[in-house]
C-alpha cells in the first residue's frame, strides 16, 4: 500500500467525496441570496478548494472570485473551467484571514463557505480578521453564508463519519475522526483517511490537523464582534423552506450573515 499525508494535494479524491451535491448547494445559495440579500451576480468563495461551486456558478453566467491556500487545488479549479467560464472567474492564492481586493470592496452580493473550512482558523484573531475582511467586501445588503459544525463540549465520545464514492474505476472511502473537544484550548484533534482502491491502485492518504471549536454562544459572539448579524440558520440539508426554529439547537449549522 502506498501512503501519503495531505488530502489537499489530491483534489480529485477530495472532490469525489465532497463534490456530490454541487448543483443543490448552489441552488440553495442563490435562493438564499434572492430571499435575504441582493440576489445579485457577484459571488465570492473563500477557501474555494478544487472549484466545484466556482465552476457551477460560472456555468450559470455569474461572476465569481475564489481563493484558496492550496496551489494544487487552485490548479485543479482552473483546469476545469471552459474558456467562456474563465472570463467570469478570478482565482487567487490566499489565506482566509488575509484576503482582500480593493476593487471588490462593498461589491460582493454573496460570499459562501459551507464545509467547516472556517474552523481551520485556529485563533479568535484569525477568525475575526477573516470575518471582518469578508464583511468589507460585501455589498451593504450582501450575505455571507457560512456553514460549519458547532461543538458539544459535553460529549464523551469521539465523532466518526464515513463516505464511499466511485471515481471512474476507483473506489474512494473517506473516514473522518474528530476527537474530544478541549474547552480551554478551543480545539479538537482531527484525522482523515482516504483509501483509494482500483485497478493497480492501493493508496492511503492520512491527514491530521486541529479544528477550532465553537458552541452557539461563542459563534454568535464572534459574529457580533465582526459586525455581522445572523438573519437565519439552516441545516446541512439545504432546504431553504425550512430555516431553523427559534431556540432550536443543532450542531450542523449554516449561518446567513449580513453586515450590521
Amino acid at each position: 500500500m502506498e501512503r501519503r499525508s495531505d488530502w489537499y494535494d489530491h483534489p480529485e479524491y477530495y472532490e469525489a467525496i465532497f463534490g456530490t451535491d454541487t448543483e443543490r448547494e448552489l441552488d440553495f445559495l442563490l435562493e438564499v441570496s434572492r430571499r435575504y440579500g441582493t440576489g445579485g451576480k457577484r459571488l465570492l468563495e473563500p477557501a474555494c478548494g478544487a472549484g466545484r461551486l466556482v465552476a457551477e456558478a460560472a456555468r450559470r453566467g455569474l461572476q465569481v472570485v475564489g481563493y484558496d491556500i492550496s496551489e494544487k487545488m487552485l490548479a485543479h479549479a482552473r483546469q476545469r473551467l471552459t474558456p467562456a467560464e474563465r472570463r467570469r472567474v478570478r482565482l487567487y492564492p490566499s489565506r482566509m484571514e488575509d484576503f482582500f481586493r480593493p476593487e471588490l470592496e462593498g461589491r460582493v452580493d454573496l460570499a459562501f463557505n459551507l464545509v467547516s473550512t472556517f474552523r481551520y482558523l485556529d485563533s479568535e484573531k484569525a477568525a475575526l480578521e477573516h470575518l471582518e475582511g469578508t464583511r468589507r467586501l460585501l455589498h451593504p445588503e450582501g450575505l455571507y453564508v457560512l456553514g460549519f459544525h458547532l461543538t458539544d463540549y459535553e460529549r464523551r465520545k469521539a465523532e466518526h463519519e464515513r463516505w464511499v464514492e466511485k471515481l471512474g474505476k476507483d473506489t474512494v472511502v473517506c473516514n473522518t475522526h474528530e476527537g474530544l473537544p478541549d474547552r480551554r484550548l478551543r480545539r479538537s484533534a482531527m484525522r482523515n483517511r482516504l483509501r483509494i482502491t482500483g485497478p493497480g491502485k492501493n493508496l492511503l492518504i492520512e491527514t491530521h490537523w486541529y479544528f477550532r471549536t465553537y458552541d452557539l454562544t461563542q459563534a454568535r459572539r464572534l459574529f457580533r464582534r465582526a459586525g455581522l448579524q445572523v438573519l437565519e440558520v439552516f441545516d446541512f440539508d439545504y432546504q431553504v423552506e425550512a430555516p431553523r426554529k427559534r431556540g432550536e439547537i443543532r450542531l450542523d449549522s449554516i449561518f446567513v450573515l449580513r453586515p450590521v
